[in-house]
């Protein structure tokens, strides 16, 4: 092989990455904006590339996701759960948990496509959302054996409350973060026994 072939051969490979890498900064800035529906169109034409290319380098939307949704909001989720299974008292550790993962929301509207299991065929995502489903079972069963949250309230409630506040986020005007927080002190406080 002939020098000039390695330098077209490298350089194919330099491109390629950048590709990579472009794909992988649109994608996130598009569903951090819209949530993990995003147009591959408009994630594409950000990146600079084709439609096509996207396809070529992460197999599609499920492929793209898989790539980002670590960096996305996987970290920060696993990571509300590793804080709140760290506070000792059982009615902290929910008021933790629902707070951290609500700011979650706030911020992140691709969180709501995880507790909605948007794409089921994504192996991390379906993880993510399997690891929150446990986490909240816990924190009820948890919290109805130290008498700290209301006997009616379930694991299913927890689950469609969050998912609830979510859609709310992404699909309806944005509160003010001092009335969001006011929202989340209404619910914290409708868990407690009366």
């Amino acid at each position: 092989m002939t020098s000039g072939a390695r330098a077209t051969g490298a350089s194919l490979r330099a491109d390629a990455a950048r590709n990579v890498a472009q794909i992988r900064a649109a994608a996130i800035a598009a569903f951090r904006g819209r949530g993990l529906n995003a147009p591959l169109d408009e994630i594409a034409a950000a990146a600079g590339v084709s439609k096509a290319t996207i396809y070529n380098r992460f197999g599609g939307r499920q492929g793209l996701v898989e790539a980002v949704i670590e960096e996305l909001v996987a970290r920060e989720m696993y990571a509300a759960m590793d804080k709140a299974r760290r506070v000792e008292d059982p009615w902290d550790r929910i008021v933790t948990y629902v707070t951290d993962v609500r700011d979650l929301q706030y911020r992140e509207p691709a969180a709501v496509d995880v507790l909605l299991k948007t794409y089921p065929d994504s192996e991390r995502l379906v993880a993510l959302f399997e690891a929150a489903k446990d986490m909240s079972a816990s924190l009820v069963r948890q919290g109805h054996e130290a008498g700290v949250l209301r006997q009616d309230f379930t694991a299913a409630d927890f689950y469609y409350a969050a998912v609830a506040n979510g859609l709310a986020l992404r699909d309806g005007p944005k509160p003010s973060r001092e009335d969001y927080d006011r929202r989340a002190r209404f619910f914290l406080d409708s868990l407690r026994p009366h």
